[in-house]
């Protein structure tokens, strides 16, 4: 279920977008950082969790999303990817992951489903960092990557602000805690998909 399959068609897209940063002289690292900041701003418009918010929360994942994408084909193309912005990309990431969940767990005043949903989507990314760590290379792979994450997100940012409820729990509520679960089973799937390899 994975859209990090798509990368291909999506890299093709880019190309315009990269030509448009390399004229503006826009660094890897700073639309690494530009990502998170919409990252955060998008956390604080899901803690509003209005309708009008959630689109504006939506849009701005959206936006998150695609200049992650963004810094790694610029720094491909310019011959600027270095590990140093590579550690940068991937904390900003994790961070951003961190506060997109608290803020969309801000909205539905619930902490304790927001735990769930952060230590699932952290864990997922552990295993796939541990993963390289001990030679297998990384993993993008399994139930739910940063790709879907993001696409639901957004997904269900623009659908809470018509459908805020199904089945009396928020909308949001129900994306948290599919990605309690998914999370960690994707995290599991990861493990054991390693342990064979090893």
């Amino acid at each position: 279920m994975t859209l990090d399959r798509l990368r291909p068609v999506a890299d093709r897209a880019l190309r315009p977008f990269v030509a448009g940063a390399l004229r503006l002289g826009l660094t890897p690292d700073a639309l690494s950082v530009l990502a998170f900041v919409l990252a955060v701003l998008a956390a604080v418009a899901f803690a509003l969790a209005s309708p009008v918010w959630y689109v504006v929360g939506a849009v701005l994942v959206f936006a998150n999303g695609w200049l992650d994408l963004l810094d790694g084909a610029v720094a491909r193309e310019s011959g600027g990817d270095s590990e140093a912005g590579d550690l940068l990309d991937h904390v900003l990431d994790r961070y951003a992951d961190v506060v997109v969940l608290a803020g969309l767990a801000a909205g539905v005043g619930s902490w304790l489903l927001g735990f769930a949903a952060v230590t699932g989507v952290l864990l997922t990314s552990y295993m796939g960092t541990q993963i390289q760590a001990v030679g297998l290379g990384r993993q993008y792979g399994g139930l739910l990557g940063r790709a879907d994450r993001l696409a639901l997100v957004g997904v269900v940012g623009v659908l809470a602000a018509v459908v805020p409820s199904v089945g009396g729990v928020s909308l949001v509520g129900w994306l948290l805690g599919f990605f309690a679960v998914v999370g960690h089973l994707t995290a599991i799937q990861r493990f054991w998909g390693a342990r064979r390899d090893l």
